[in-house]
């Protein structure tokens, strides 16, 4: 089995244990750092671990829900993970959450899942294929200016006095997941996603092969590149949007000196 047939069995297997594990009811409690973790999280984790490292025993792992091992440093290819994207979401009984998996080799990532079982959504991609919803190609929009655009980030962000230009009137709403976001960018449904707060490579990986399949732009605030399996699996924000578009949101944000 190659790896991206891998990934999509497992991202579709730990779906159903996401939804399975949400409709018998949720324990929920807080990270280190607030932020909320629910025990579907760490079971899928448990079962993505178990099933992917038995196919493939001599790939690394760096995920959301698994202490960090650095000999995953020293491997050539990787799993990167995100057992559910969009915790909040899930939590709230809502469907904006997702099963995130890619490979990475050398830093970029070659195979890519993005599992959304609530809506039974499935992004897919490699790096020598298309890029895929329900296995049928998608494309990102044609929309080229800000003007009117269809938006996914903070809405307050958006609208707080300190920019050096006000944003033009655009629809902004929000999903909870990352890695959801960035499919929506890359299948049109919206033209860009930004966020300006620090995002961790399993929340991009998957998604981000995904968007550059289509030929969407993914980047941080000042237009650099991602790579992935670094030591620090952190980057300090996301810019994702269409080739038009995404020039003119770094325009905007690229001056911005974040922590």
């Amino acid at each position: 089995m190659n790896d991206l047939d891998l990934i999509l069995q497992a991202a579709r297997e730990a779906g159903e244990l996401a939804l399975s594990a949400r409709e018998s009811g949720l324990k929920i409690w807080s990270k280190e750092g607030g932020s909320p973790v629910t025990d579907a999280d760490l079971a899928v984790d448990t079962l993505l671990k178990t099933e992917l490292g038995a196919e493939r025993p001599d790939y690394g792992w760096l995920s959301e829900e698994t202490a960090d091992d650095p000999a995953r440093l020293t491997t050539r290819r990787q799993f990167v993970v995100d057992p559910i994207d969009g915790t909040a979401a899930f939590m709230k009984n809502k469907p904006w959450f997702a099963v995130s998996i890619a490979v990475v080799e050398n830093g970029q990532p070659v195979a890519g899942v993005v599992h959304a079982p609530a809506l039974n959504e499935t992004y897919a991609a490699t790096i020598d294929g298309p890029a895929t919803l329900n296995g049928q190609p998608i494309a990102p929009s044609a929309t080229s200016e800000l003007f009117g655009a269809a938006m996914l980030g903070d809405a307050k962000m958006f609208a707080h006095p300190a920019w050096r230009e006000p944003w033009p009137e655009m629809r902004i709403e929000s999903r909870n997941s990352i890695a959801y976001r960035m499919c929506l960018v890359a299948a049109g449904a919206f033209d860009a996603a930004v966020a300006l707060s620090p995002k961790s490579e399993w929340d991009l990986a998957a998604a981000d092969l995904i968007c550059r399949r289509v030929g969407a732009a993914v980047s941080d605030h000042k237009g650099r590149d991602f790579t992935y399996n670094r030591p620090v699996p952190l980057v300090p924000s996301l810019v994702c949007a269409n080739m038009a578009l995404a020039p003119l949101i770094l325009s905007r944000v690229g001056h911005i000196e974040l922590p």
